[in-house]
Formats: C-alpha cells, sequence, structure tokens
C-alpha cells in the first residue's frame, strides 16, 4: 500500500498592527510644516517621502515590518519634468484665449477634460511608482499596463457616474481597482480584485440617497461621508487578492466618524483662533492707521502702506495652513491608516512563502503629473 502525503494545512489567518507612535508622527508633520514654509514649498517632496516610510516601516504584516524605498529627490525630479509638460499647456491654453477671446469659454472644456485626463494618468503611474518602491519580506511589489488606458476607462466610467448621479460608482470603483490589480504584482505572484460594485452599492446605497438631505442639514453631512469612507475602506482591502492570498477587513461602518469630528472640531477652533487674530491686527491697525474707514475697519490704503500690519497678517494666515495640514494629516492619514490596519487579516499566507522576486523600478513621472495636478495621494 503505497502512502500518499497529504498537504501541509493552511496557515492561521495573519494578523496586521501598525507599532509607530502617535507623537512621533505629529512631530514628523510639524516638523515638515514648518519646513514646507522656509523652502516655500520645496520640501514637500521629502516630507512625503518620509510620511510613506513612517507609514511603510510601522505596518507590521505577520511580524515583518513594509520598507519603502522611494526618495524625495525622485519625487522632486518627477514633478520638474511633469512642469515641463504641463507649462506649455498652461501657455497655449492663455495664448488662445487671449487671440479668441470669444471662444475662450467652450476652449476651457477640452482643457479640463484634458487635465482630467492627465489626472487619471497620474493617480495610476503614481500608484505604480508608490508600489515599486515597497517591499516586504525582501520582495518587491511592481506594477504593468498602460496609465492612458487606465485614463480612458476612467473617463467613460466618470461619465456613466455624472448620467446616473452618482449611483454608478460603485461599479466604477470596482472596474477601476480590476485593472491595476490585474497589473500588480508581489513578485511573481499576481494580483487581482474580487470586490463587486453591487456588494458596493448595497451597503451605501442609502447613503446617496440622504446626501441632498446632508448638504443642507450640514451636521449630516460628516457623519454619511465618515460612513461611506469606512465601508468603501472595507469593500476595498477585502477584494485584495495575491495568487491564494487574500485580505479581510472587519472595520466598522461607524469606525472613522469621530476622527472626521476630530477634525471638525479642530478647523472651528483654528479658525475661531486665527478670527481673533486677525480681529486683534485690524484692531491695531484702526488705532494707529491715520485713515481708518467710517466703520471702524482699515482702509485699504492703511493695509498697504502699513508693513508691519501685512507681514503679521501673512504669519497668519501661514500659521493657520500649517496648522489645518497638521491637522489633516494626522487625523486623515495616520489615524486612518491605523485603524484600517487594525481591522486586517492575511488569509492564505502560505501562498507568499516561495515568491520569487521579480519587476523594475518605476520613474517618479507620474507622481510628478499628480502633485502638478494636485491629485497626489499616500
Amino acid at each position: 500500500m503505497s502512502f500518499v502525503p497529504q498537504p501541509p494545512p493552511p496557515l492561521p489567518p495573519a494578523s496586521t498592527s501598525f507599532s509607530g507612535g502617535r507623537g512621533r508622527f505629529f512631530r514628523l508633520v510639524s516638523r515638515g510644516a514648518a519646513l514646507e514654509l522656509v523652502t516655500l514649498g520645496f520640501y514637500r517632496f521629502w516630507l512625503a517621502t518620509d510620511i510613506r516610510r513612517h507609514l511603510w516601516t510601522n505596518t507590521i504584516v505577520d511580524g515583518d515590518a513594509a520598507e519603502y524605498t522611494g526618495r524625495g529627490k525622485e519625487l522632486l525630479i518627477g514633478f520638474l519634468f511633469a512642469l515641463a509638460i504641463l507649462v506649455p499647456i498652461y501657455l497655449a491654453y492663455f495664448l488662445v484665449s487671449i487671440e479668441a477671446e470669444r471662444f475662450k469659454g467652450f476652449a476651457g472644456v477640452p482643457l479640463v477634460i484634458a487635465f482630467y485626463a492627465f489626472g487619471q494618468f497620474a493617480i495610476y503611474r503614481a500608484r505604480r511608482y508608490r508600489l515599486t518602491r515597497t517591499v516586504w519580506r525582501g520582495v518587491r511589489f511592481w506594477m504593468d499596463g498602460s496609465g492612458w488606458a487606465y485614463a480612458g476607462r476612467s473617463m467613460l466610467w466618470t461619465m456613466l457616474v455624472v448620467v446616473t448621479l452618482g449611483f454608478a460608482w460603485p461599479w466604477r470603483e470596482a472596474a477601476l481597482e480590476r485593472y491595476k490589480m490585474r497589473h500588480s504584482y508581489y513578485g511573481d505572484l499576481q494580483g487581482r480584485f474580487e470586490g463587486r460594485g453591487w456588494d458596493f452599492f448595497k451597503q451605501a446605497w442609502w447613503l446617496w440617497l440622504c446626501t441632498p438631505i446632508a448638504i443642507v442639514l450640514f451636521p449630516l453631512l460628516p457623519f454619511l461621508y465618515a460612513r461611506f469612507r469606512a465601508i468603501e475602506w472595507r469593500w476595498w482591502v477585502s477584494g485584495i487578492r495575491f495568487g491564494g492570498a487574500d485580505l479581510q477587513s472587519t472595520l466598522r461602518p461607524g469606525a472613522l466618524q469621530g476622527l472626521y469630528w476630530k477634525v471638525i472640531g479642530w478647523f472651528a477652533l483654528l479658525s475661531l483662533a486665527s478670527g481673533s487674530y486677525f480681529g486683534v491686527v485690524g484692531g491695531l491697525a484702526v488705532k494707529f492707521g491715520e485713515d481708518a474707514a467710517d466703520d471702524g475697519l482699515p482702509t485699504p490704503e492703511v493695509l498697504l502702506d502699513n508693513i508691519p500690519l501685512l507681514v503679521m497678517l501673512g504669519l497668519g494666515y501661514v500659521a493657520l495652513m500649517l496648522a489645518l495640514n497638521v491637522v489633516m494629516r494626522l487625523y486623515l492619514l495616520r489615524d486612518i491608516w491605523v485603524k484600517v490596519l487594525d481591522s486586517v487579516e492575511l488569509r492564505g499566507l502560505e501562498a507568499l512563502a516561495n515568491v520569487v522576486a521579480k519587476g523594475d523600478l518605476a520613474s517618479a513621472l507620474g507622481e510628478g503629473f499628480a502633485d502638478g495636478l494636485d491629485v497626489a495621494g499616500f
């Protein structure tokens, strides 16, 4: 009687966690915001790299941390290359609008369409760049496929979303994610996406119906948006596959509501503080300005002639913007990352045991386009 070896039993689900301290991230983004001010914004490339490295290296999957190998210099070079392409487009549109003023309104339509296409191209290529800079257990993720093919699909789906007043959004997300995951790899292991638009729609359809009411009654809008994002995160994570390995998320629909309300609270508090500061500065202008208006407010002439006053107003505005950026990055980037990560399990870990390293690094041109078109992400 011959002995037939039995396959080993599947490994138990692997947990994921985040090991980075909140205070450390706060100091990182606060220092980065100050350096952005000193460098007139150019430090943002290195800040984005530092944020990603912090998030990646503190993401623990089955006891092993991920790695991020991107560099700020790569992002800067990609941005400069993107500007070399985007600036002539802006200049050509400006010259055309001057020569044909009466057609200026119509000329804006193809410009918007072109920039939307560039934006979708940039989103795909930026993801490709980030993926090729992500390493786990010594094996690199990578991505192929066409950014322009993705942009074409995105434009067609977006038209359908507009026609259906937003109800086609879940199917758009599922279709685009399938394309991205079909071209994503971990070593020689191909990815895929099994999330269905109908599953997303079943969980979130009532949010679309409530949105018009929430726009009128603003306190309901953050509540609905937070639930929508939590549903979307859980649906997206649970659809990711690499070979026989898959992710599953248990994120609750209300898990992100507290974070969004904290952001709103900080926005209100910072707005109140900045309003008080500007009020004091305006009061000083009225007190010491010789040409105050009848209603007690400083006239434009007083503002323009008072250089210290302009400096104080500018510093107050910059401080407000820096503080808002820190709040956004702390709550809506780091804290959401941690909450989503704490809800994730990796199943079928044995499928990743014999992965062979493969794939080449992608250029940062897509990141440059994304930054130039303000569609950059993490």
